[in-house]
């Protein structure tokens, strides 16, 4: 569109020295401005349209993340509360199958925490537990390839009665998708912890004495329903074990605040050293069948840790110090535990006896309770020789 004749006389007075060409093709310049300028203006109102949609959209999607971020670090410090403040907030139906599916696929999980819920003995947990499992897949696989599956979704966890219900749902599942390899499932949970211990023996540096192919076949005999498991089927499962070990998964920054956020009892006491017998003032904390020392309140990692598993505890006498008592071992051997030495090194602990001392008697005593209430011995032993002897019931 040209320009008008009022326009272009508008010009020649402005601009007495140009042409009457470089007049119309500074008036069609001018126009183009106008126009482009007008288009700018329209292009800023629909970005800025645009924007307010996608600043709407951030601020549900950025709320919803970080509710979801928060319920895993609460679920991370207490499972419980992670998968209450799920629902509430909408992010998690109240559905067995819709927590299963959190656990198992979400990333960024505590899978001590994962552990723990699933072991938890009420209605729901355990609806939990079997739709988790049931999404496992362990078809075709041999029973060791099976439990490294499983045992790689989470941590089992240290209470027997929890090891027991999560185990004995692993074996039905795997006993329903190979229905023609054992008698019944009571023989893949016997055939199950059998691997798991001779995971640890075989590969553990402490365990000197390893076990053998015939020691392996002989501890399972008669255990599928009277009669033995094919021969051929533990010489696999022992040969896969000896090859590679079975992977822990390892948890995230959050593993250690799981365990001391909430300790059974935790205070100051002095414990005497192994080789000098000097006394050194430490930080204790007493949580999940464990006793962790720390130099000062503040460490984020404990400075030695004691298994609470086949030892005893004492009240003692000393003549250096009051109010003593000493954890010692069941069996005179060494104590199974670990402590970090000068350069940083985590060690084995060489200790037959441990001994602490308390700053009052009341302290002492308290200190005594507690830790007597969370001594266990191995938790698998006990459950483990009923289920065997229940499957060898026909023999």
């Amino acid at each position: 569109m040209r320009m008008s004749a009022v326009d272009i006389e508008a010009l020649a007075v402005a601009y007495p020295d140009l042409t009457q060409d470089e007049r119309q093709l500074l008036a069609d310049i001018r126009r183009r401005k106008q126009e482009l300028l007008l288009e700018i203006n329209l292009l800023k109102d629909e970005i800025a349209e645009i924007s307010q949609d996608i600043d709407g959209m951030d601020t549900e999607e950025g709320a919803k993340q970080k509710n979801l971020a928060m319920a895993k670090k609460k679920f991370n410090m207490d499972h419980k509360k992670g998968i209450e403040f799920l629902i509430q907030q909408d992010l998690l139906k109240e559905t067995p199958e819709a927590v299963a599916q959190f656990l198992y696929k979400e990333e960024g999980l505590n899978k001590t925490a994962i552990g723990d819920y699933l072991g938890e003995k009420h209605d729901f947990n355990e609806a939990v537990l079997r739709s988790f499992v049931e999404l496992h897949d362990f078809t075709d696989l041999i029973l060791v390839e099976a439990l490294r599956q499983f045992l790689w979704s989470f941590r089992l966890p240290g209470e027997a009665q929890k090891i027991d219900r999560m185990m004995e749902t692993f074996a039905t599942r795997y006993c329903q998708l190979n229905p023609d390899i054992f008698t019944n499932p009571d023989t893949c949970y016997v055939l199950s912890f059998a691997i798991i211990m001779l995971n640890t023996s075989l590969h553990n540096p402490s365990v000197k004495d390893k076990p053998s192919v015939e020691q392996f076949i002989n501890m399972n005999r008669g255990i599928n329903d009277g009669e033995n498991v094919p021969r051929e089927l533990l010489v696999s499962l022992y040969e896969s074990i000896q090859r590679e070990p079975f992977k822990i998964p390892e948890d995230d920054g959050n593993d250690l605040m799981h365990t001391f956020f909430n300790p059974d009892k935790e205070g100051w006491l002095s414990k005497q050293g192994g080789r000098y017998k000097s006394w050194k003032r430490r930080w204790f904390i007493l949580n999940d069948n464990c006793l962790y020392y720390f130099e000062f309140t503040t460490d984020k990692e404990p400075r030695g840790i004691i298994p609470l598993e086949n030892i005893k505890i004492r009240e003692v006498q000393d003549r250096n110090k009051q109010h003593c008592f000493e954890l010692y071992s069941s069996g005179n051997e060494v104590i199974k535990a670990c402590k970090t030495d000068s350069e940083g090194k985590v060690v084995e602990g060489k200790h037959t006896v441990y001994r602490m001392s308390a700053s009052t008697e009341d302290e002492k005593d308290e200190w005594i309770k507690c830790i007597q209430q969370s001594i266990s011995h191995n938790p698998f032993y006990d459950m483990l020789n009923v289920r065997k002897k229940k499957a060898q019931s026909k023999m």
